[in-house]
């Protein structure tokens, strides 16, 4: 039987995993913040060595993890809060952020599958400007500096018979931005994170990494552009589930170490590694979220130079 393993894509999640033992990985760095009046957890996870990288499964950057217990819920006031939050990390991340630039954002996903429609419901709900500045001026905004933002949903392949990748570097190409912006739906180890996070990093994104479904990389060096993404977790694998369930169960028999525990994961919930869960209220979720993040953005890039 090959090993089993429960799939993450937040790095905070990956730093977790890490065993006592190496506790203390050289290479990373672990800053956290508490912004009590809003309830937002802020950890910021940076990578910086090759080894360090390997031992997380991580690429060398910068790991933003937003924790929001009450993103799920219908308030609209909490949900501004947390997009003025997550505007400020996209411009701590954005290179050039004081100055007038380009900006891509691409909505990776399928919409027809709700859990995987975070990247195109984004896109929905974006200030798009770059072909009012090309044509009519910054002055069409009534400022002197205007980020021209453009967007891209590519869709999946199955679809359109293209990597993504292939797809959004045709569009560089054509367009020339100064930096990309990638939405995509995350899958995470943790059932209290679903739909609850949101993580930035200036490391780019491996489309469908989380669930096993590997697509070609979203990265600089695969590019030639800054890539920026941006993710909320939106389904956890089966395995999680029950582990969480189990966990709950039995910690607090005393006999019960993590250890044999973890073994016994391995045994018993490895034929559950392909299956993938989410709540059943997330096609509301997803809209609610989507214009959180969406409204992010704009903060961040599209009322930037806006009095």
């Amino acid at each position: 039987m090959g090993n089993f393993q429960m799939r993450t894509d937040l790095a905070l999640e990956a730093r977790e995993s890490i065993s006592e033992a190496d506790s203390e990985l050289r290479g990373v760095r672990v800053e956290e913040y508490y912004h009590e009046a809003e309830d937002i957890r802020v950890t910021k996870v940076m990578i910086d060595t090759k080894n360090a990288a390997k031992a997380m499964g991580k690429p060398v950057g910068i790991y933003v993890t937003m924790e929001a217990p009450a993103m799920v819920e219908p308030d609209e006031d909490y949900h501004r809060e947390i997009s003025g939050r997550l505007a400020e990390e996209i411009l701590e991340l954005l290179p050039g952020a004081d100055n007038e630039q380009s900006v891509l954002v691409v909505g990776l996903g399928n919409r027809e599958v709700t859990a995987d429609a975070l990247g195109p419901q984004v896109v929905d709900n974006l200030l798009i400007t770059r072909h009012i500045v090309r044509e009519y001026g910054t002055a069409a905004y009534n400022c002197s500096k205007m980020n021209q933002i453009s967007a891209l949903e590519p869709g999946v392949m199955a679809k359109t018979g293209m990597e993504t990748a292939e797809i959004v570097k045709g569009v560089v190409e054509q367009t020339s931005p100064n930096v990309l912006i990638v939405i995509d739906a995350l899958a995470a180890r943790s059932t209290k994170r679903l739909n609850r996070t949101i993580q930035i990093t200036n490391t780019g994104i491996q489309p469908g990494s989380g669930v096993g479904n590997h697509r070609n990389a979203l990265t600089q060096e695969s590019l030639g552009v800054p890539v920026i993404a941006i993710g909320i977790p939106t389904v956890v694998d089966a395995a999680t589930i029950v582990g969480d369930a189990l966990e709950k169960l039995l910690e607090e028999e005393e006999e019960l170490e993590n250890v044999k525990y973890r073994e016994k994961q391995q045994l018993h919930f490895a034929e559950l590694n392909n299956m993938y869960m989410t709540g059943k209220d997330i096609d509301a979720v997803i809209k609610r979220v989507s214009f959180t993040v969406s409204e992010g953005i704009n903060m961040a890039i599209a009322e930037t130079f806006l009095e």
